[in-house]
Order: C-alpha cells, then structure tokens, then sequence
C-alpha cells in the first residue's frame, strides 16, 4: 500500500466494487462529472471496467483510496493514460460524498505523485477538470500542478463546461508540498 498523510492507496478488493458503485458511479450527476462518456446503468455483478481492475491494461493503475486510521475505504484514484515512452500520465480520483472537504483529495494527489514520479520515473503528470470543480482545482495547485490551459466548452455534464488542464513536472515537484 502506498501511503499519505491521511490516506492509503491500495489495490482495488472485490468488496470495494459495491460500494463505489453506489456511492459514486450509480449517482447521474456525480459520474457524468467524472467520466468522459455519457452516463448509463450498469447491471449489478457485471464486469464495470471503471471499477474491476484488468491486470493486463499497462495503461492504468485503479486504487482504492482508504483512510489510514481505520482502513476504511473512502474513494477511488487512478493513473491513467500512462505513456511509458514519452513518461507520463493522467491523475483521477473520486471521493466518497461522505469525505468530501476533509483534505483527502489533497493527500490523494500528493501520493500519487509519488507513485507517479518515484515509483514509475514519470516525467509529467497531468489532470484534466471541470472549471468549477474548485476542490480539485485546489488540491492540485497545493501539490504544486500548474494551471497550463482551458479547454473551452470540451466536457458535457447535461450542459457545456470548460475544462481547466494542470501540468506538474517531475522536476518542479516537491514531495513536501502536501498542504
């Protein structure tokens, strides 16, 4: 498991799919923000490739995020995209709605970094987001992620929204910078 300050990023356990299925992927709203494709049922016990971890796909890494103190699970995270050749990836996380604002999703993207940066000698890693998704917004910029662009009018959560595209270079990163 790698570890936080508050969290545990570990692998993804069969209990765990239930859960982040109800708390996060059956809730319309909350899965058109965090996913790239219109939202749609999925039928309980069938293989959601959002949540079941396929061991070959070498371009994603899926976590389950827990709390330290405890061992209780509290979200999802995620390198994606992973490009070995050119070093770099995506960041993704989702929260359980019950630990939003607690500072988890600060501490998820630091450990990531690591992960990213130590454990996987990226070079760049990159997270794409809604404009108005303030919390990640700020959880990235106190790991030190700089706001490199907006993608104008790109993601569609029943109405257009803008996306904000943050960069953190392995050299620029401070694995102190947890907030």
């Amino acid at each position: 498991m790698l570890r936080g300050g508050k969290v545990g990023l570990r692998a993804r356990h069969e209990e765990d799919i239930p859960v982040l299925r109800a708390e996060l992927y059956d809730d319309v709203v909350n899965s058109s923000r965090a996913e790239s494709a219109p939202w749609r049922p999925v039928t309980p016990g069938s293989k959601d490739p959002r949540l079941v971890v396929d061991a070959k796909d070498q371009r994603r890494v899926l976590f389950s995020v827990v709390e330290l103190t405890g061992g209780t699970l509290i979200g999802t995270a995620a390198l994606w995209g992973i490009d070995t050749h050119n070093r770099y990836a995506h960041i993704g996380l989702g929260l359980l709605p019950s630990c939003r604002g607690k500072g988890y999703g600060t501490d998820v993207v630091a450990t990531l970094c690591h992960y990213g940066f130590v454990v996987r000698g990226l070079q760049r890693l990159q997270i794409e987001t809604l404009a108005d998704n303030t919390a990640m917004l700020r959880s990235a910029e106190r790991n030190g992620f700089i706001r490199e662009g907006v993608l104008r009018s790109s993601a569609w959560v029943m109405g257009v929204l803008d996306e904000i595209l943050l960069g953190l270079l392995a050299q620029d990163w401070k694995p102190n910078s947890k907030a």
